[in-house]
């Protein structure tokens, strides 16, 4: 194995997966550098949920290389890479899930709880996020007692409560109206820089782009451009990506 290079946070190469023998992905290389807010674009279906899934380690390529910070995790444990995503990552889905016995509150402050972190600090951190994200009225209240909108709000502020090194946003905003969109990613991603933190954020249009550094677009999930690939093993350079859907 050869080690990324240094100023990338997150590096993967030659990355296949498929499902139930469906290829999902094929041959995908990509580097993704500190503090870089990454958009990946394409319509559903083009492999996006699955590269940011292999980036997180969710799911292992099979084969190909996962790296975070200089650090194999295609290589870790079961247990290891679900502490490293603990700790490290935050993760924004397309929809709302939250746990639903617990307030709004509880929820954006859960992966510092589950960090250790004290209930006050936790609460103070997490309330301040909110309240950043025009739901600060909902931290008392449980997910029933919220339209999606407030749900999907809180799902963005408990990412970035935990202050992670890396959030994966997969369409964070698939079930919010248009102005709701456009607040939410300009929170997030303002955060993401006034915090250093990297983002590798999905979307099916180029809305997300503008507020991106980089923007990969995925099309009819066969091609990827404007992914620098990272050094073949042959040394031919950084090449073009494919995916498959």
């Amino acid at each position: 194995m050869v080690a990324p290079p240094d100023n990338d946070v997150l590096w993967a190469r030659g990355l296949h997966y498929a499902y139930s023998g469906s290829p999902a992905l094929t041959g995908v290389s990509i580097g993704v550098r500190e503090g870089e807010i990454l958009a990946v674009t394409g319509p559903r279906g083009s492999g996006k949920t699955t590269l940011l899934k292999c980036l997180s380690g969710q799911i292992l390529p099979d084969p190909g290389e996962v790296w975070f910070n200089s650090a194999p995790v295609h290589t870790l444990s079961r247990a290891s890479r679900e502490r490293l995503r603990r700790e490290r990552f935050g993760w924004i889905d397309n929809g709302p899930h939250l746990v639903p016995e617990l307030t709004g509150w509880e929820n954006a402050a859960l992966p510092l709880l589950l960090r250790g972190v004290g209930h006050r600090a936790a609460k103070r951190t997490a309330v301040d996020w909110l309240e950043r994200l025009d739901v600060g009225d909902c931290a008392r209240k449980r997910p029933k007692a919220l339209t999606t909108a407030e749900r999907q709000r809180i799902a963005v502020a408990r990412a970035l409560a935990g202050e992670p090194t890396v959030i994966f946003a997969d369409e964070p905003t698939a079930t919010l109206h248009s102005a709701d969109r456009a607040q939410v990613l300009r929170t997030l991603t303002t955060a993401a820089r006034s915090h250093h933190i990297t983002v590798v954020i999905a979307g099916l249009d180029d809305e997300i782009s503008t507020l991106a550094d980089r923007t990969v677009a995925l099309a009819d999930g066969r091609r990827a451009s404007g992914i620098p690939a990272p050094d073949a093993p042959d040394g031919e350079g950084r090449a073009a990506c494919s995916v498959s859907a």
